[in-house]
């Protein structure tokens, strides 16, 4: 399976890849305005569009206005259904609205929840969720990382490659340990035993 993009209404600077002919592309309310400037086409259009007005020519999935989903989590939950196991996100941090940036990062731990695997793409930084897994995050030398306790504490939390290595070591929610790490080349290895880490690093 390949890649769910989405296009959220946030700051977007940066462009889209290019897409494989398994991924898909799910424009969330007035995200479709970023794709539009680029020149992309969403291969589905959903939201409450409270934010934009609907375009008369396309065909969308429109939900009300009062509803428990954000845009992005109905675009999340159409990308599970669908089968994707991971998401980019676009246009989800920044901008005047810090708590749709807030709730963008717990929708990464609901994706994480779920099994999948989900990044937000932000101007200078990239934001990702693990939950009892690994993962290898890259970058430059000297570049900056922060890996936080995300929901519950984090045991067997193990990081390889940076100036600050730990190995077995325990993160909690409350205190903010894992922050401002450094790569010490071009890759790190973050892995967590038990619980969930939100990791946060410069392009």
């Amino acid at each position: 399976m390949g890649v769910c993009y989405i296009a959220s209404a946030g700051e977007m600077v940066q462009p889209f890849p290019e897409t494989e002919k398994d991924d898909i592309i799910i424009a969330a309310d007035a995200g479709y305005l970023h794709l539009q400037v680029l020149g992309i086409e969403p291969d589905i259009l959903l939201g409450d569009f409270d934010s934009m007005s609907l375009p008369k020519d396309k065909q969308a999935i429109v939900y009300p206005v009062r509803k428990d989903d954000t845009d992005t989590m109905l675009a999340i939950r159409t990308g599970f259904e669908k089968g994707y196991k991971e998401f980019v996100i676009y246009g989800a941090l920044g901008g005047e609205r810090t708590d749709h940036s807030i709730a963008n990062i717990q929708s990464l731990g609901y994706i994480a929840e779920h099994g999948g695997r989900g990044t937000l793409v932000g101007r200078n930084e990239i934001f990702t969720i693990i939950r009892d897994g690994e993962t290898v995050i890259t970058s430059a030398e000297n570049k900056t990382f922060s890996v936080f306790a995300y929901g519950g504490k984090a045991e067997g939390v193990t990081i390889e490659g940076s100036q600050y290595d730990v190995e077995n070591a325990e993160l909690s929610p409350f205190f903010p340990l894992g922050v401002s790490n450094k790569f010490r080349s071009a890759s790190v290895r973050i892995k967590v035993g038990k619980g969930c880490l939100l990791i946060v690093y410069n392009k």
